[in-house]
């Protein structure tokens, strides 16, 4: 943009320029009586106009990017990363795509950061022994070439080539002052992409459970970071609404309620419905067949069959919304229903182009390397998952025009969709390289005795049982601590929530989502080590260091524009920098869509807390009389940050905190 503005403040100068010439002119034959208007001059006038506009236009847009650019957290490793850039550039310009690696120092006596590029280089450098150098002496070279900067206080080169890194305190005390007053903002993002997280996904008919939990609880948690980031998200609930297991269901809604289509049937337990439309079907040869004839209906959109359909779905909806209100995710419903007018044109497209096998009447298609091969149309005509799943894709692709699609699906389907994104490309679809179509695989939920997560009668899990549970536990485990004897009843209800929720999410989201995990209420409730419980309970003591010194939302504000945040002490310093890593971590997960690397953060975050607060004295008080003598407003304020950046962590892993527990 910046770019832009100087070419058109150049022909802004040119223009006016040459429309001064002109004017002059005219002026001159009009005192000879040899012109009346000048086309010309007035065609001239009209266009500076316009480029005026327009460069108004674009200075205004600068101005918003720069105020947005300063208010947005710098990812700091990314700034030291650049230097470190330009700098093996100056020191080696003839070196190929030369190695840059900046890491956080794991210890205080090595720096905040380190280069670890000069070991790299030694080996790309050519083997002559005129130009044989070490590590060390190409880390001191390269170290010339960093330039005086606003990040940098010093670096030094220790052992065999590594350049350790010192960050200056007054960069760090102003960043975190920034943080204050303009509140926890979003790393600077290169452009706005649009992003379709397909999660969730249901099958109607069907009550959800806790394999379900999964791909809900992560699937929300990336749309959150995508939404703060800026991004343009599309939430998707690709339900299973469509399918032959309708025909059934359709069948035998017509036995059991058979005046449905004037009276709305009470369906209340849809499970029992379909286990007895499936035993039915499994053992009944008669109903089978009128089974099949319902399908055959349903798919040429009969309207007796259209509203039997919507009103089975319907039962369904109301279900699974009681569970999403209960986690607070938010979701558009697109089904598989909404795909099935696009499938004869997908078979079609296939066909065309030449990728159509036919084996025993199936349509099938390989892609390149790959064994099993999509079926996208059945020996009776009918189409498939594979057939939905590639309508999905492409309308993803072509409609909604996204930059990133993410699959938040379990691991089993890896193949499947593996081959669906690899057919995709294979017909030009989308490149890899342009656009972003990934598998969030995730691994599955297992019982305490290691095995896949079942009731005692060996019956999947339901999803609002297991959250019911959560909430009654979550009230056993404030009472043991007696907090209903200092709440209220209605902070007392917020804490429960807060906890059984956010205990449900967090245990999931620590976990790396590629791996298997043990559900266990007695983990997650625990209030010590990596859990939502401790990080709670962290959160709100924090909260209430400020409040207990009679210090309000004002007067912090005010400070945070005054004060200067000292960062003399070890403790402050270790945690004013923990807390500007916070734009390091969103960009980690954004690159590899691994939540549990937020959790750890915050983990962090809080034990640096603590080790700050055991060691520098936030408000000082009398110690006969315990009133507050001295309040150190510089470690309120990193108390206040502290806060505000754990407020927007939990935020997006969906946790709601409480101000008092």
């Amino acid at each position: 943009m910046e770019a832009h503005v100087a070419q058109y403040s150049a022909r802004l100068l040119q223009q006016e320029k040459e429309i001064k010439i002109l004017a002059a002119e005219i002026d001159q034959l009009k005192n000879f009586g040899c012109l009346e208007v000048s086309p010309s001059l007035e065609g001239l006038r009209d266009e500076n106009a316009k480029l005026k506009y327009r460069l108004n236009v674009l200075q205004k847009s600068l101005q918003e990017e720069r105020n947005k650019s300063v208010k947005s957290m710098i990812n700091i490793n990314s700034r030291i990363q650049e230097i470190f850039r330009d700098a093996i550039k100056a020191a080696y310009p003839d070196l190929e795509k030369p190695p840059l690696a900046v890491t956080p120092s794991q210890q205080p006596k090595f720096g905040d950061y380190q280069c670890n590029s000069a070991m790299s280089i030694t080996k790309m450098l050519p083997k002559t022994s005129e130009q044989k150098v070490s590590p060390r002496e190409i880390a001191e070279n390269i170290s010339r070439y960093i330039p005086e900067n606003e990040y940098i206080e010093k670096v030094e080169i220790a052992g065999p080539g590594f350049i350790n890194v010192h960050l200056r305190k007054d960069f760090v005390s102003r960043q975190l002052s920034s943080l204050l007053v303009n509140g926890v903002q979003p790393p600077a993002m290169e452009n706005r992409k649009k992003v379709v997280v397909d999660f969730s996904s249901p099958n109607i008919a069907k009550e959800m459970h806790v394999g379900h939990l999964r791909s809900t609880i992560i699937g929300d948690s990336m749309c959150r970071l995508f939404e703060f980031v800026g991004y343009d998200v599309l939430r998707l609930n690709h339900l299973g609404d469509w399918g032959t297991q309708f025909g059934m269901l359709i069948a035998h809604l017509q036995d059991k309620f058979p005046d449905f289509l004037t009276v709305s049937p009470p369906i209340g337990d849809l499970q029992a419905f379909y286990k007895e439309s499936k035993r039915r079907f499994d053992t009944e040869e008669e109903f089978k067949k009128r089974a099949y004839q319902c399908v055959v209906l349903l798919q040429s959109k009969s309207p007796d069959f259209i509203k039997a359909w919507k009103l089975i779905c319907d039962v369904s909806r109301k279900e699974f919304q009681k569970i999403y209100d209960c986690l607070d995710v938010k979701l558009i419903e697109r089904g598989e229903s909404y795909y099935q007018d696009k499938m004869k044109d997908i078979v079609q497209e296939f066909e065309e182009r030449g990728f159509v096998q036919m084996d025993d009447g199936r349509k099938i298609v390989f892609v390149p390397g790959g064994s099993v091969p999509l079926t996208i149309m059945k020996s009776d005509g009918g189409f498939t998952y594979d057939t939905s799943d590639l309508a999905a894709l492409k309308q993803r692709l072509f409609e909604e025009k996204a930059d990133i699609i993410v699959y938040v699906v379990d691991s089993g389907q890896s193949v499947h969709l593996q081959t669906v994104f690899a057919a995709g490309q294979m017909i030009g679809w989308y490149d890899p390289a342009v656009t972003r179509v990934v598998h969030a695989a995730f691994g599955v939920v297992l019982g305490e005795d290691k095995k896949k997560f079942k009731t005692r009668s060996g019956e999947t899990v339901r999803l609002i049982e297991l959250l019911e549970e959560g909430l009654k536990r979550s009230m056993d485990k404030l009472k043991d601590k007696e907090r209903d004897k200092v709440l209220t009843e209605e902070e007392l209800k917020a804490a429960q929530t807060s906890v059984a929720f956010g205990c449900i999410k967090y245990a999931d989201l620590s976990h790396n989502r590629m791996n298997d995990y043990i559900f266990s209420f007695d983990k997650m409730l625990d209030d010590r080590g990596n859990t939502a419980a401790y990080l709670l309970y962290a959160f709100t003591r924090i909260r209430s260091i400020a409040r207990l010194a009679n210090i309000d939302e004002e007067m912090l504000q005010k400070a945070a524009r005054e004060t200067k945040i000292l960062l003399d002490h070890e403790k402050e310093w270790k945690l004013g920098k923990c807390i500007l890593k916070f734009p390091e971590i969103l960009q980690k997960i954004l690159d590899d869509l691994l939540l549990h690397t937020l959790c750890d953060y915050l983990y962090e975050l809080a034990t640096t807390f603590t080790e700050f607060y055991d060691n520098c004295y936030c408000v000082e008080k009398d110690r006969q009389t315990g009133t507050i003598v001295k309040v150190n407003m510089w470690r309120m304020l990193l108390c206040e940050a502290t806060a505000a950046v754990m407020a927007k962590g939990f935020d997006i892993l969906g946790i709601k905190p409480v101000q008092k527990m």
